[in-house]
């Protein structure tokens, strides 16, 4: 008799691709080097399970623990034939899985392989390393919160501050936006202490400076600055309102306008191959000086006043919809309607119109004027009451729009200001602009961390070490 002949048929999908490429990145190899096991551990390494499991993420866009046995399971020969001989099913269980997440959330373990994968990614791929960009994002999660555990209620930059969430913080590699470095925090905690941490990593990492480390206005605190500029190292990042108050940046600009200075553009080639002005500015130094661990750093710092000419666009329709609802509210002020309090008293009225161009940061650009209306009509006498003349006291308001004014506001906005230590001749204002232009690269990143392919949002684990754990594994890869 003849043997029956047995066919199996397995989808590969992409699993050839994203093994060879982690295989290159020898990713299992630096992990089993940095993470220690149990010595009776039987099985997949922690870096080949790793590998095994990163896949699935990858390709499947699901990172629940109790999806990839099933998963590997259909594709057992596949993943044998691309270098994992020794698989088999019983690997990928959920307890093997958790203890994966539980090694990765060591901080000690996990920074040294991080470090270590990040100079090699840049030998082998032969990465220029000169900018590095760090943001900061939110993962919501819908398990409750532990007073003492990472999950907090906090800002949520996902736009859902009713779920606890957990903070991660991200330093990426210009212009692919690889990812160097993640930081997992609480929360509720602040994005301010973050950043310090997450570049010294990255000095240690690439073992390099005169890096140019760009973030957002919560890497621009002083200590931040202080320090990058100390260690030879260059920022840049917008100021703050704080730190640079609306106020003080438009009298700024009137003095570089007064002075003379030179207004710098910033253009680009649009669809028609015309040149477009995107954004204009001026250039001044400033001296900055800190304290740093009980030493004076002292520094030349280049303040960069920026227009956007898109922000500016949007901050004048903005201004005009708010000048017209003020205009609208001014003129319901005195209308008499059913239920509505009457303004019987002309400071009344004077009190009621100064909240109005408040709630709508219109002060000194519309001109109100009241005009008192004095009626007299008899009274008839009623019971007790002795008849006479009533006096009634109504008011009409005038609005006239106070067109220089408004026009001096309108070109007053968009004007940001940006610090840097970098010299003028490596990062000129309008690189500077372009280069922070490109934040996108690491919201980018975020994107795909929080949806497809990664999928890290929301978080499905309930234990500390593994929200951490599992923050770290798909950014690891």
């Amino acid at each position: 008799m003849k043997e029956a002949l047995s066919i199996e048929t397995e989808r590969m999908d992409d699993l050839p691709l994203l093994l060879t490429h982690m295989h290159r990145m020898r990713l299992a190899e630096l992990l089993d080097k940095h993470i220690p096991t149990h010595g009776r551990r039987q099985g997949l390494s922690v870096g080949e399970l790793s590998v095994v499991w990163w896949a699935h993420i990858l390709s499947q866009a699901d990172h629940r623990m109790n999806r990839v046995q099933e998963w590997g399971n259909r594709r057992l020969e596949t993943l044998r034939r691309c270098g994992l001989e020794s698989l088999s099913a019983q690997d990928l269980t959920d307890d093997r899985l958790a203890d994966v997440l539980r090694l990765f959330s060591d901080d000690r373990n996990f920074q040294a392989f991080e470090q270590e994968l990040m100079g090699q990614l840049l030998r082998i791929y032969d990465l220029p390393a000169s900018c590095v960009r760090i943001d900061t994002t939110t993962a919501s999660s819908y398990a409750d919160v532990n007073e003492q555990g990472v999950l907090q209620l906090g800002h949520s930059k996902d736009h859902r501050p009713d779920l606890p969430q957990l903070k991660l913080a991200l330093a990426s590699l210009d212009p692919l936006g690889m990812p160097l470095a993640t930081e997992v925090l609480s929360g509720e905690q602040a994005d301010d202490p973050v950043y310090l941490p997450l570049i010294a990593r990255v000095r240690r990492g690439l073992q390099q400076k005169g890096l140019l480390y760009v973030g957002d206005c919560k890497m621009a605190a002083l200590q931040t600055r202080a320090s990058i500029a100390a260690h030879g190292d260059f920022y840049l990042c917008p100021l703050s309102a704080l730190q640079a108050p609306p106020e003080q940046v438009r009298q700024e600009v009137e003095n570089q306008c007064t002075q003379g200075a030179r207004l710098i553009e910033v253009c680009r080639l649009d669809e028609e191959g015309q040149n477009l002005c995107i954004a204009q500015g001026y250039e001044t130094i400033h001296s900055v000086t800190a304290q740093m661990e009980g030493e004076t750093v002292s520094w030349q710092e280049r303040r960069l006043l920026v227009q956007s000419r898109a922000a500016t666009q949007a901050a004048q329709a903005s201004l005009q919809e708010r000048l017209q609802k003020a205009q609208q509210a001014l003129a319901e002020l005195v209308v008499r309607r059913p239920g509505k309090p009457r303004l019987t008293e002309r400071m009344q009225v004077e009190e009621a119109i100064k909240a109005v161009l408040k709630q709508f940061r219109v002060e000194g650009l519309l001109q109100v004027q009241i005009l008192e209306h004095v009626q007299e009509r008899a009274v008839r006498a009623y019971r007790g009451r002795v008849s006479g003349m009533r006096r009634e006291l109504t008011f009409t308001l005038t609005v006239e729009r106070e067109e220089t004014a408004i026009a001096k506001a309108m070109s007053q906005l968009g004007w940001r200001v940006y610090a840097t230590n970098h010299q003028a001749s490596h990062l000129t204002l309008e690189h500077a602009v372009e280069a922070y232009r490109d934040e996108y690269l690491v919201e980018r990143n975020f994107s795909r961390l929080k949806g497809h392919p990664l999928s890290l949002a929301p978080l499905y684990v309930q234990r500390d070490d593994h929200r951490v754990g599992l923050v770290r594994l798909p950014c690891a890869c």
